[in-house]
């Protein structure tokens, strides 16, 4: 079993330098967490991030630094915010829980809980179209329209919060826009046939969840996308989440924090993390669930799309997404076999790659659900953001070359 995340008692114990006992209250008091062993019941296993931070504070680091440095790496909160929290093992957005609101609401009543607006129904509009109609991907389609709207909109500093949500509104339409465009503009280039009709577009007062279904030529998953674009609306203060919030901080126009925040979605260790699993899918399908993952821990490579610091015991988006679908036996295949050799439960990036794969939707499909159910948490950040005082401005902690000392000053008699 992979010791990755999970350590043994053996393990913990050494790392700690203490007593059974010792272990075992700080797991009671919640400070360690802990699960059973799936090769035996009867032993624990303890989260690896818990123990290392409980051993770097017993060796004494000064604490300031001690504090900041455990909260900036799945650590201790530091940031208030009443958007989402991960509780009991739950995901809430402000006090519901995410997985029953995603059992029949929609990503647009879920953005007016987060932005605590009145419900807004993002239309397509008709007046505003995306500046370059000849953007290859959807990941051009927003960045270009995110950085044509940056450089013109207004500051946020200073703004009532209602003219913050109406423009809010506005953005995640023209968002929403250019990424749909981006995706039939693709469609029906890949589908052009002889004889071969154009499908029919849903209205642009449809929601988004059937709009996006109906770009993909797949109406029959528009409940699934909807389901998906619910439980991905938001999730605490994950990496692009900070990113808005530090530009909120500043006063930036609301598309520039969307901006900083699709831009740091874009790497493989984010929001791309979906496509990682599909590379384990094809060799799955070559050689054997069991043989795929041997072979990439073989090279020392890690099982990407399963396990989840936040969610010791499985994490719920994936459990709900995944009991929604009847994705190929190849997905069952992996979880079972990733289960039993590194010991770890799927995470939302297996569930979303399971979605696109089941629903026949294109390789970039889990991005794009990713970054426009992720884009209304973002803005539910910045407005959040913007109405506190103060600049998000941490201080790094230097192991450059040492500094020389101030030579005395000179007193002149």
């Amino acid at each position: 079993m992979s010791r990755r995340t999970w350590l043994s008692s053996r393990e913990a114990l050494a790392l700690l330098d203490v007593r059974p006992q010792t272990l075992y209250a700080n797991v009671s008091r919640k400070r360690i967490r802990v699960k059973p062993d799936p090769d035996d019941p009867r032993r624990s296993l303890y989260h690896v991030g818990d123990v290392h931070r409980l051993a770097t504070r017993g060796r004494g680091r000064p604490n300031n630094e001690r504090v900041a440095a455990e909260s900036i790496a799945w650590g201790n909160p530091i940031l208030a915010s009443g958007i989402s929290t991960v509780a009991h093992g739950r995901l809430w957005y402000r006090g519901e829980d995410a997985v029953h609101l995603a059992e029949r609401e929609s990503l647009e009543t879920v953005a007016a809980l987060l932005w605590q607006s009145a419900p807004i129904p993002f239309c397509a509009n008709t007046c505003r179209r995306v500046r370059r109609a000849d953007a290859l991907t959807a990941l051009d389609a927003a960045y270009d329209l995110l950085a044509s709207r940056a450089a013109r909109d207004p500051p946020m500093y200073g703004r009532a919060l209602s003219l913050l949500q109406a423009e809010a509104a506005e953005l995640f339409t023209d968002l929403s826009d250019a990424l749909i465009a981006a995706i039939e503009r693709k469609t029906s280039a890949r589908r052009k046939r002889p004889g071969k009709q154009r499908a029919q577009r849903e209205p642009a007062t449809a929601q988004l969840h059937v709009r996006l279904a109906c770009a993909w030529r797949r109406p029959g998953a528009a409940d699934l996308i909807r389901r998906a674009l619910v439980l991905l609306a938001d999730h605490e203060l994950n990496a692009s989440t900070f990113a808005a919030r530090v530009a909120a901080s500043t006063g930036a126009p609301l598309s520039a924090c969307t901006l900083a925040a699709f831009a740091t979605l874009s790497g493989p260790l984010h929001g791309a993390a979906a496509l990682a699993i599909l590379g384990l899918v094809d060799a799955a399908n070559r050689g054997g669930a069991e043989s795929a993952i041997a072979d990439s821990l073989a090279r020392g490579h890690r099982i990407p799309a399963f396990g989840h610091p936040l969610y010791p015991d499985g994490d719920v988006r994936a459990l709900a997404l995944l009991g929604s679908l009847n994705p190929p036996p190849v997905f069952k295949d992996l979880w079972a076999n990733a289960e039993h050799l590194i010991g770890e439960p799927p995470n939302v990036d297996f569930a979303l790659a399971a979605l696109a794969v089941t629903a026949r939707l294109p390789t970039d499909a889990p991005f794009v659900l990713f970054a426009l159910a992720r884009s209304v948490g973002w803005i539910a950040h910045a407005l959040e953001q913007s109405q506190s005082a103060g600049l998000i401005r941490p201080r790094a902690r230097y192991v450059g070359p040492p500094i020389p000392a101030p030579r005395p000053r000179s007193t002149s008699t």
